[in-house]
């Protein structure tokens, strides 16, 4: 479970990098009901927040880096990201973005694992993260798609200090790694680490990814309404057992999520 404490270790934000963020807000607001409030000047093109029901719940903004793919960049919070990043470096991982303040808001960092898995931290100041999380709408889980487990499992563990707990998927579909920042209990599972061979990350190249699972009232509704937006699917809907009703999506950029109708079980 995602909760709006953000205890170390945990998923406190995301944004996404859009080649073209009107349409971007546009899609997102069809597809999960969220409003853009663009930033500065009011101009999409410089990128702003999503809100759900008033609460922020990601960021927005244009593709900066050169030939990088539209993609959710999640954000884990930390207590010191300048500590974070010289794990990173220990660890194999590769820093894209140093640390840098944002003001008295905070502090953030990016990197890229060992496999090319990108991801950020956050380290809270007055903006501890998101608003509304583990709500319809909202982020509900993180998932790292890796063609090595065991190295993921080793470097996030030694970055993050994370724990994990692997589960055997129904029907002989592998190993699922369970995700729990340090300390916490099981309630506090925020993620999972899947295996998947390098040929089926054609998203990414080969290399790893993150994306964002967020939840949804009605998992088919939701699917309906990424292909009407200009969206596709992946993989989906299906029933997985003890987890809920879910799909693999892409935008019309081909960003990556999935949308879940938990379980009720």
């Amino acid at each position: 479970m995602i909760t709006t404490d953000f205890v170390p270790g945990s998923p406190c934000w995301l944004d996404l990098g859009a080649p073209d963020v009107r349409a971007a807000a546009a899609f997102y607001a069809g597809v999960l009901g969220w409003a853009y409030e663009p930033s500065g000047d009011g101009e999409a093109a410089e990128g702003g927040m999503f809100r759900k029901d008033g609460k922020v719940v990601a960021g927005l903004g244009p593709l900066t880096e050169e030939g990088a793919r539209s993609a959710w960049m999640v954000y884990y919070s930390v207590p010191d990201a300048d500590a974070t990043t010289r794990a990173v470096e220990r660890a194999g991982g590769t820093v894209r973005v140093a640390p840098k303040d944002y003001g008295e808001a905070g502090r953030m960092a990016q990197y890229s694992d060992p496999l090319g898995g990108q991801f950020a931290v956050w380290q809270p100041g007055t903006v501890k993260g998101a608003e509304r999380v583990d709500e319809p709408s909202s982020l509900f889980w993180t998932e790292l798609y890796t063609p090595d487990v065991a190295a993921a499992k080793r470097f996030y563990g030694d970055v993050l200090g994370w724990w994990f707990d692997d589960m055997e998927l129904p029907g002989g579909g592998g190993t699922y790694s369970l995700v729990t920042p340090a300390g916490q209990p099981g309630e506090r599972m925020h993620g999972g680490l899947m295996q998947m061979p390098a040929e089926n990350l054609t998203l990414a190249r080969g290399h790893a990814y993150w994306h964002p699972v967020f939840h949804v009232d009605d998992c088919d509704a939701a699917v309906g309404r990424v292909t009407a937006n200009g969206g596709s699917v992946q993989m989906g809907p299906e029933d997985a057992e003890g987890v809920g009703r879910l799909a693999v999506c892409l935008d019309p950029s081909n960003a990556d999520f999935v949308v879940l109708t938990p379980s009720r079980d």
